[in-house]
């Protein structure tokens, strides 16, 4: 009984992991979490698998926190347009968040990155196309790392659920 228990608990908050992931939330640490108490409970999974969600956690975080940086690169823009969309995906998301909370901290993360950014550009560029051709990459690259973050969660909630079953 505590077995069943514990695998609906676990399944739940993988599920929620999942759904705060695709939201651009941290839904990774929800499943690494959850992977503790069960191995804390039962003792699955090992603590190798732990590690490896340790690392999954930690490397999406980067990833995403760089994700506008890099968009702003890989489309030409200038460093100080990639900080600003960096700062601009932070200040949107907390200001989104004041506004509708859950979507509106996702909107404002993606709205924010574009704004700083393009604005940045187009005081540097005076050129409208450009700024925005720039500012777009940040949206991109932020949402491209928010659906690999998602995939990553769900890989993470799969293997995690297939070991309890194991």
């Amino acid at each position: 009984m505590t077995e069943l228990f514990l695998f609906i608990l676990t399944g739940l908050l993988c599920g929620l992991g999942i759904l705060l992931s695709a939201l651009s939330f941290s839904g990774t640490w929800v499943v690494l979490g959850s992977a503790v108490l069960t191995w804390y409970s039962i003792g699955v999974p090992t603590p190798g698998i732990l590690l490896v969600f340790l690392l999954i956690c930690i490397a999406t975080e980067v990833l995403e926190a760089i994700a506008g940086y890099h968009g702003v690169q890989k489309r030409g823009g200038s460093k100080l347009a990639g900080l600003a969309a960096l700062l601009g995906g932070l200040l949107g998301m907390i200001a989104g968040s004041a506004v509708i909370p859950i979507l509106g901290t996702f909107l404002g993360m993606l709205l924010g990155s574009f704004a700083l950014a393009y604005l940045s550009e187009w005081l540097r560029l005076k050129h409208h196309e450009t700024a925005a051709h720039i500012a777009r990459g940040a949206v991109w690259a932020r949402l491209r790392v928010m659906f690999l973050k998602t995939a990553l969660t769900a890989a993470m909630s799969l293997w995690l659920l297939l070991e309890l079953l194991g």
